[in-house]
């Protein structure tokens, strides 16, 4: 049988296994953060159905289909995982599961996790059991993340962490954190760093919200006062740490660079002539907004064929290791021209603040909370310094 013709068998068996298996209502547009399914100790279901999707596809291991089956993965090819996620779209199946388990730690537990450390925590990613977060940033150690001042003090068979993490996205909803603290204050900055996982519900953890411009946020401070880890949590070797952490920020940027291309409820030409009028041809009558729109619907279909290129290199370990900052360059500021068409689109109406006309506002609150895109995950002119040294090798000031 040829590759061809047990590929087209897969992806024959994966729509019939979607059809029957994906309940109705999660083939409904997303219509808000209200309808992600983060999971965790205490997942709080919006329905039944979301509970029984994430459960379903979990259990064959398709939240993460190309892990290894034995660490809660489907086990499928890449052209497989292709496949999937072509049917997923094809019939409106939303993702069964949200989680920086799934986009960030796991492949850095892939690559640099022991056995133990594996099967330990992969698995629960894989079927939502365990939410996580990420403690990177630090009041005096942002862009410049090597500054980081949270320390490790060695206590024999576990450290004592203290410090403070910043812009700890649903810190207070999550059930572990994976963390980049001190443990040799007298090595230079990037080689006395480690990586480190422990329970949020340790003693000594706290976290307080802080809320953006947008009025609302997932951000928190995070503070660590003689935090218990114990050293089996250690990922990597003591002081290896900024080497998991780059590999991570890879990842996390593909994860936001991944916003470049997020599908709207309803077309943004659509949108706009619904509230602006349209002209004797149906079309939108505002011919300079009618241009914009046009020009990002391109710019996005042509950032789409490059997330899916990169994707395809990356399968076939062709990839340039720095690109992920030009799909997080890019992408973020795609989202941000979108964010910024919706409220044209939407006229006077989109300035409202609160109701359920607006859903509280969502298109306003989107727009400014889109602004944050081009700092989180690495600031964009940290991203074109990047590929300027990285990628397009130009010669330093």
């Amino acid at each position: 049988m040829s590759e061809t013709s047990t590929l087209e068998d897969f992806r024959a068996a994966t729509r019939a296994w979607l059809e029957a298996n994906c309940p109705a209502e999660m083939r409904q547009p997303l219509r808000g953060e209200e309808d992600y399914c983060w999971g965790g100790r205490h997942a709080r279901f919006q329905s039944e159905a979301q509970r029984l999707w994430l459960q379903r596809m979990g259990e064959r291991g398709w939240t993460v289909p190309t892990w290894p089956r034995e660490y809660g993965g489907g086990g499928l090819t890449p052209q497989e995982a292709v496949v999937l996620q072509q049917q997923m779209r094809s019939l409106g199946c939303r993702p069964a599961l949200w989680s920086f388990g799934i986009w960030m730690l796991g492949p850095a537990l892939l690559k640099f996790g022991n056995e133990s450390q594996k099967r330990e925590h992969l698995p629960k990613i894989a079927r939502g059991e365990i939410r996580w977060c990420q403690g990177y940033s630090e009041p005096n150690a942002g862009s410049d993340l090597a500054s980081l001042a949270t320390r490790a003090e060695d206590k024999g068979d576990h450290y004592l962490v203290n410090g403070q993490k910043i812009w700890t996205s649903y810190a207070d909803q999550a059930d572990w954190i994976f963390c980049l603290v001190r443990t040799d204050s007298a090595a230079k900055k990037h080689t006395g760093i480690s990586f480190v996982l422990f329970d949020m519900a340790s003693p000594g953890v706290s976290t307080k919200p802080i809320t953006l411009i947008s009025g609302k946020s997932p951000f928190c401070e995070t503070f660590f006062d003689n935090v218990r880890v114990e050293k089996h949590n250690l990922v990597g070797q003591p002081g290896g740490g900024w080497d998991v952490a780059k590999y991570l920020l890879t990842h996390e940027r593909e994860m936001i660079g991944a916003i470049g291309d997020r599908s709207q409820k309803q077309p943004l030409g659509s949108m706009a002539a619904q509230n602006l009028g349209r002209d004797a041809t149906g079309r939108l009558a505002d011919p300079h907004l009618r241009a914009r729109i046009a020009e990002f619907e391109v710019d996005e279909a042509a950032f789409r064929a490059l997330m899916q290129r990169f994707g395809e290199q990356a399968r076939a370990r062709q990839a340039h290791g720095a690109f992920s900052s030009a799909l997080k360059y890019y992408g973020a500021e795609l989202n941000k021209r979108r964010q910024e068409l919706i409220m044209a689109a939407l006229g006077s109406d989109g300035l409202e603040w609160e109701g359920a006309a607006s859903n509280d506002g969502e298109a306003a609150r989107d727009w400014l909370r889109s602004k944050a895109n081009s700092i989180e995950g690495g600031t964009s002119e940290v991203q074109l310094n990047v590929i300027a040294k990285r990628i397009l090798e130009l010669p330093g000031a």
